[in-house]
């Protein structure tokens, strides 16, 4: 019952992940983390560094669900490869300084960082307004690298895609929004490929890991979630170019809220 209690949340979560990697651009890391902690620590896993598990799983699940997410955008014409070749090699280098730096903390200091930045994101999913503006045209290259890393960075350090980030920045700079949420999944790869790849050869050693964890990755959750998440990124890239996501946005908001604030929660009175 427990294996069966395991899957079923997981799989619901991969395919709330995909809806929302397809409508969104953003890779369902924020609602498969803190849903990875709650079924993990519920049956019973708690390793030292469990947050840190969950963190590098929904890393490994990113791959696919942003890979799906920017193909399906690509043949609409959303995607910029341009701000892909830009951005990319600095969110990469980012991606890997993160999963260094998730490596060095303890699970509830995790847990409190991943608290703290999920509360803001909500807020601001659900008081930002799209047409607040930076500048009418794209930063230059080293405020660009500099963007490019601090997402990679806490994108890897939280287990997201960096949608939540690229979205708003890019819309911030006069980036069309279905352009913005199109390029966002290409910045999603380059945040989790490497930082997949980092994960796997971290966390070795540490007992009283959920079963088949290598590293830090739990390896059968990933297969699970790429199944059910992929079946849903297409059905959120429709409803993307087709509706406005207005209302999905603030449903989405509230639920961040209330996941990354019992996340912070539970960091403040651990």
């Amino acid at each position: 019952m427990d294996l069966l209690t395991l899957f079923a949340v997981i799989a619901a979560a991969g395919a709330v992940a995909g809806l929302i990697s397809g409508l969104l651009g953003v890779g369902g890391g924020i609602i498969l983390v803190p849903a990875f902690y709650y079924v993990f620590s519920g049956l019973g896993y708690q390793p030292e560094q469990l947050m840190q598990i969950c963190v590098a799983t929904s890393t490994g699940t990113i791959i696919v669900t942003s890979l799906r997410s920017v193909t399906s955008h690509h043949k609409r014409g959303a995607v910029s490869m341009e701000l892909i070749r830009g951005w990319g090699p600095f969110i990469a280098i980012g991606s890997v300084l993160g999963v260094l730096a998730a490596a060095s903390l303890r699970s509830q200091e995790l847990q409190l960082v991943f608290g703290c930045i999920g509360v803001s994101l909500g807020l601001y999913m659900l008081l930002g307004k799209r047409s607040w503006r930076i500048s009418d045209t794209l930063p230059g290259r080293a405020l660009s690298a500099l963007y490019g890393g601090i997402i990679g960075f806490f994108s890897a350090l939280m287990g997201i895609g960096g949608g939540s980030f690229t979205v708003p920045l890019l819309t911030a700079y006069n980036v069309p929004p279905h352009r913005a949420v199109g390029t966002s999944p290409g910045f999603g790869l380059l945040i989790s490929i490497p930082g997949f790849i980092a994960f796997l050869l971290t966390g070795w050693g540490i007992a009283g890991k959920p079963p088949g964890t290598v590293g830090y990755v739990n390896l059968p959750a990933v297969a699970l979630i790429m199944v059910t998440s992929l079946l849903m990124v297409p059905v959120g890239v429709k409803l993307a170019h087709s509706l406005s996501p207005a209302r999905l946005r603030l449903v989405f908001a509230l639920t961040v809220l209330l996941l990354a604030g019992n996340m912070l929660r539970k960091a403040l009175m651990g």
